[in-house]
């Protein structure tokens, strides 16, 4: 997204402005060593199409592929550590869709550069699962989902914490929030004591959505 402004209209109803390239590097600058930690975790709570969260996947897949790049197994999963590294809610469904369908190109991409003829489709369906929960269509302000007016539901926003446990087995835990706690100025910690505790799922890491 090159443009900063969608529409007058947008911008009258959402105050939707983007943040133009250059700023988004500055400021992904400030906190450059969290940029390039792999499991470094970041919240965008009004993401829009994606621009802070496409530059810091940029960079943690940068350092993924010249750590991992010759073992498809270890880029696989580094890969997928950087992508469920990072979170983002936004009030309009539009800028979800873009938001998701930006970093999964963006990794795609990197994947197919890196892992050639090895690639998996089920790593593939595991990353695009990943985006649908980890960037959502909701209210940062209350912490809500909304509907298709943007007007706030009962449904609280829920995030899923992902690590790997055992082998390449990963798990899955889900949490409501009712606040978000900062560690600084760019980083969020998705742990328990931020919200309540829902469910946990634990599978292979190609096989995530298979289990709900």
């Amino acid at each position: 997204m090159n443009k900063q402004v969608k529409s007058r209209q947008r911008v009258a109803d959402h105050g939707e402005v983007f943040t133009a390239e250059r700023e988004v590097k500055a400021m992904c600058d400030l906190v450059l060593p969290e940029t390039q930690r792999i499991d470094s975790r970041f919240l965008e709570p009004a993401c829009g199409d994606g621009n802070f969260l496409a530059e810091v996947l940029s960079r943690k897949l940068a350092v993924v592929r010249k750590k991992y790049r010759r073992s498809t197994i270890d880029y696989e999963m580094n890969s997928l550590l950087a992508v469920s590294s990072l979170y983002g809610v936004d009030i309009l469904a539009d800028n979800v869709a873009a938001c998701r369908e930006r970093l999964y190109k963006l990794w795609a991409k990197q994947y197919k550069s890196v892992c050639k003829s090895e690639c998996s489709d089920d790593m593939h369906r595991s990353i695009r699962f990943i985006l649908e929960r980890n960037i959502v269509c909701g209210n940062a302000l209350t912490l809500c989902c909304v509907d298709e007016n943007c007007n706030d539901t009962d449904e609280p926003i829920v995030f899923s914490e992902w690590a790997f446990i055992t082998g390449a087995n990963i798990q899955r835990s889900d949490y409501t929030f009712a606040e978000l706690l900062s560690q600084d100025e760019a980083q969020l910690s998705i742990s328990g004591s931020e919200g309540t505790f829902l469910q946990k799922y634990i599978c292979h890491y190609r096989r995530l959505g298979e289990n709900g």
